[in-house]
Parts: structure tokens; sequence; C-alpha cells
């Protein structure tokens, strides 16, 4: 994949931290941002803003091109400074990773319907696959879908129940995953749609996400089959086109909270005083924040790896299983720390702090939980075992 060179994704960048330091940062109190994210009015405005600063979804160049893996990378991380860094750049989940979709897989005209309302931020998105577990359906086991798809003519048929579709609630764009006689498939959709029934909006531990994650119905919804993206029974390998750059594109963003919860530690220790000094003169605090900064160094070297990984042009499967396994835990650690450095203060709501470490906990259990990473990676350890036979 050709890129535009780390000088110019670094200048990107830099004008991306200015802009969700500057503008977004004072919005995170902002009585819009509620426990099911950001309303709609925020979000636009956030955005106006945004296009007027030159940073509208800055990871996807004029021309349509898409940084690098690795670039993305230098201009995912400081989107997520703020938790509302992402929503107002649009650099957010699950429109990052819809848009890398679209753009590997959709037609030339599933893109210009589709895609460029996305990339100008005009839309939101939602991908549709997790399903209920009383209905026995798919969570981190896609394989275990429920929902069908039925040829009807020109028109598909679909019937079933999705449960955490992010943003769903707001959205102007559907990706929905459902089971053909052929196997798994995705169609594009218009949302709002009679046949989408939004269940309920549960409450959930994170709050940074617009429409929050619904509980929808599928009734009898009928998707022209034009709209399906690619072939049917495919539907599972343009999951895997999708999955390491949308875990990996999870990464970046919460490197960048977990970096500015450990600034706001750090501010704190240096100017409390406890004890006849100040809090990071003792050794059981600045040895906390001193970890902070190996584990963040760490989760950023683990997420560069992976994005040359993906730059080769490989899945990048178990690698990216690695590195979410890694920066998941290791940002966990810094939120974690970052609250107990801070006391009192760490877990009340006047800093973003506390909703840092809500969102990074929520974020161990997205795009995979890490114990499930982990049985994939121990099924790949006996896999290359049993082909090399060297012990």
């Amino acid at each position: 994949m050709s890129g535009i060179g780390t000088q110019a994704a670094l200048a990107i960048a830099e004008k991306v931290e200015a802009f969700v330091r500057d503008v977004v940062a004072p919005y995170e109190h902002d009585p819009r941002a509620t426990s099911h994210g950001p309303t709609e009015e925020l979000v636009l405005e956030l955005r106006e803003k945004a296009r007027a600063a030159g940073v509208m979804t800055p990871h996807i160049l004029p021309d349509g091109r898409h940084l690098t893996q690795r670039e993305t990378a230098i201009v995912l991380k400081p989107s997520g400074l703020s938790p509302l860094g992402p929503v107002a750049v649009n650099t957010m989940a699950p429109d990052e990773g819809n848009m890398y979709l679209i753009g590997k897989v959709g037609s030339p005209e599933l893109k210009e319907r589709f895609l460029k309302q996305l990339v100008s931020g005009e839309a939101r998105s939602a991908f549709f696959m997790t399903e209920p577990a009383e209905d026995g359906g798919a969570g981190s086991d896609p394989s275990m879908m429920q929902t069908t798809a039925k040829l009807d003519g020109n028109h598909w048929v679909i019937n079933g129940r999705k449960c955490f579709i992010t943003g769903a609630v707001g959205a102007k764009v559907g990706i929905i995953m459902a089971k053909s006689d052929d196997g798994a498939c995705m169609f594009l959709v218009d949302l709002p749609d009679p046949a989408i029934i939004i269940e309920r909006v549960p409450n959930t531990i994170d709050s940074s996400m617009p429409g929050g994650h619904a509980t929808i119905i599928l009734d009898n919804l009928r998707v022209p089959a034009d709209q399906m993206l690619g072939a049917s029974g495919e539907g599972f390998k343009y999951a895997q086109i999708r999955l390491s750059p949308a875990r990996l594109s999870h990464c970046m963003r919460w490197h960048g909270a977990a970096t500015r919860a450990h600034e706001i530690a750090t501010a704190y220790a240096c100017k409390r005083s406890a004890f006849g000094k100040l809090l990071v003169d003792h050794e059981g605090v600045g040895f906390m924040l001193a970890e902070n900064l190996i584990d963040l160094k760490q989760a950023e070297l683990m997420i560069d790896w992976c994005a040359d990984v993906l730059d080769t042009g490989s899945l990048g499967t178990a690698e990216s299983s690695m590195a979410k396994v890694a920066v998941s835990e290791a940002l966990m650690r810094v939120a974690d720390r970052s609250v107990q450095v801070m006391g009192g203060t760490g877990v009340s709501g006047d800093t973003i702090v506390e909703q840092v470490f809500r969102e990074i906990r929520a974020f161990r259990i997205y795009d995979g939980p890490t114990e499930v990473h982990k049985w994939s990676l121990a099924k790949k350890v006996k896999r290359d075992f049993l082909k090399g036979q060297h012990a």
C-alpha cells in the first residue's frame, strides 16, 4: 500500500491534535454528551467545526486514497485524545471500519451512494452482526449467525434480531450480515427503515459513541439485490478484510484516550501535595506514572508493528489479535493507574479520566474479548507445532 509518507502524516496529525485539544475538549462536559453518546445536534456541531479546521476524515485523502495503516496510526492516536475527538473528525467506530470495507469491496455505484456520505461526515453508519445470546445467535463466533436472507425476485428478504449495534439510532447507512443458502452475506441499506425496528438501547459502561448500542429486529426487510456487498456466501471473507484494521484502529484511538488520562493524572500528581511533598514525589505514585509510560510505549510499538504487517497486504489475523490483547490490557492498566493516582477526583466526573477508564474497560470486550483472541492464538500455536514438530 502506497502512502503519503511519515512527515506528511505527522503534519495531518498535528492539525488533528490541535483541533481535538483546543476545540473538542471544551465540549467534554456539554450536557449533549449523554450516557448513550453525543446527540446528533452535538455531532453535527463538532463536525462543522472539523470541516472548517480542515480535519474531517483525516485518514482518507481528498482523492479517495486511504492512508497506510502506519500513517493511519499517526493520525488516529491524536484523534482519540478526547472521547469526542473521533466523533468530531470522523475516525470513530464503526464508521472508520465501514468506510474501509466499502472502499475495498463496494462497487463504484455503492461507493457513490453509500461511501461518499460517510467520508464527508454527513452520515453515520452501523454494522449489524452481533446477535442476542438468548437467541443462540452470533457473538464472538459469527458462524452462529441466525439472521436469514432469502432471495425473492430481485430483492433479498432479511429476518432476524441483532444486538449491541453501535450507532444504529441516528445512522443513515447500515451494513447487515445475514445468512443465505450460500453462506454469510453483507448488504448495504439506507437507514432508517420501517422494517428495522429499534427494540431498545441498553445502558452500557461506555458513553462515547453516538446512538448507543441498540438491540434491533429485522422484520421482512427487503433489500434490492444490487445492494449486496460483493457476492452471496462471501460475507465472512469480507468481514476478515474489515476485521484486522478495525481492531487496530480501536487500539489507535484508545491509545490517545489513555495518553490524555495519563496527562491529567500526571498534572494532578505534580500539583497536589500530601504528607509533606508533592504526590509525584511519593514512590507509590511516581512509580505508577512511570509504569504508565512503559505501557503506553509498548502499546504504541505493538500498534506500529501490526500496522506494518497489514501494510504488506497480509490479513494480519494473528498479529491483530496479539495487538488487540496487548494494547487493550496495557491501556486498561494505564487508565486504572490514572484513576488511582487521582484518588477521589479520579472516580468523579470532574475530569475525563473516569470516562476513559469506562471506555477502555469496554474496549477489552469490543472487537473480540481478550480471552477469545488468546483462544484463537492458542489454536495457532497448536497448528504451528503440528506442522513443525520441533520439540
